[in-house]
């Protein structure tokens, strides 16, 4: 396996598995955490490279908003004005999907339970947050 992807704390690892060929066109993803075994990503190196890209824009933005115990029904309300992704869920640890709406980008992280759902937008401009204000409760909000 070549590790091309390291969490900054060192708990999961992607990497794609090398064979004499090399890793083909669009291989395969596989995330590893800790000392388990390897799970294939859900989407080929293209599409999990776009998704690692929104996870980026939405966690490093200039202003964000987060609110980590929703419920499916808080998170449906939240998402309901944003154009999803269309690509299969994020990361096999917790599930992810991706939503956008001009200047925000926003991931919803399925974590189980009744209260599993974890939401984090980041935005370009504070205005961009402006219509999730009231959405849910939010942790933290830069809007």
């Amino acid at each position: 396996m070549l590790v091309f992807g390291e969490e900054n704390q060192g708990g999961f690892v992607w990497s794609l598995r090398l064979t004499l060929d090399g890793p083909g066109a669009d291989p395969t993803v596989w995330f590893r955490e800790c000392d388990e075994s390897a799970i294939a990503e859900q989407e080929p190196l293209s599409g999990f490279l776009l998704q690692f890209s929104l996870f980026e824009a939405s966690m490093g933005a200039d202003y964000v908003a987060h609110s980590l115990q929703l419920t499916a029904r808080q998170t449906d309300r939240l998402t309901e004005d944003l154009l999803p992704v269309p690509l299969r869920p994020f990361w096999p640890a917790a599930p992810t999907r991706f939503y956008t709406a001009p200047g925000l980008v926003l991931h919803v992280t399925d974590e189980g339970g009744d209260n599993g759902f974890g939401a984090w937008a980041g935005a370009t401009h504070r205005s961009a947050l402006t219509p999730l204000a009231d959405a849910v409760e939010w942790e933290h909000f830069d809007g």
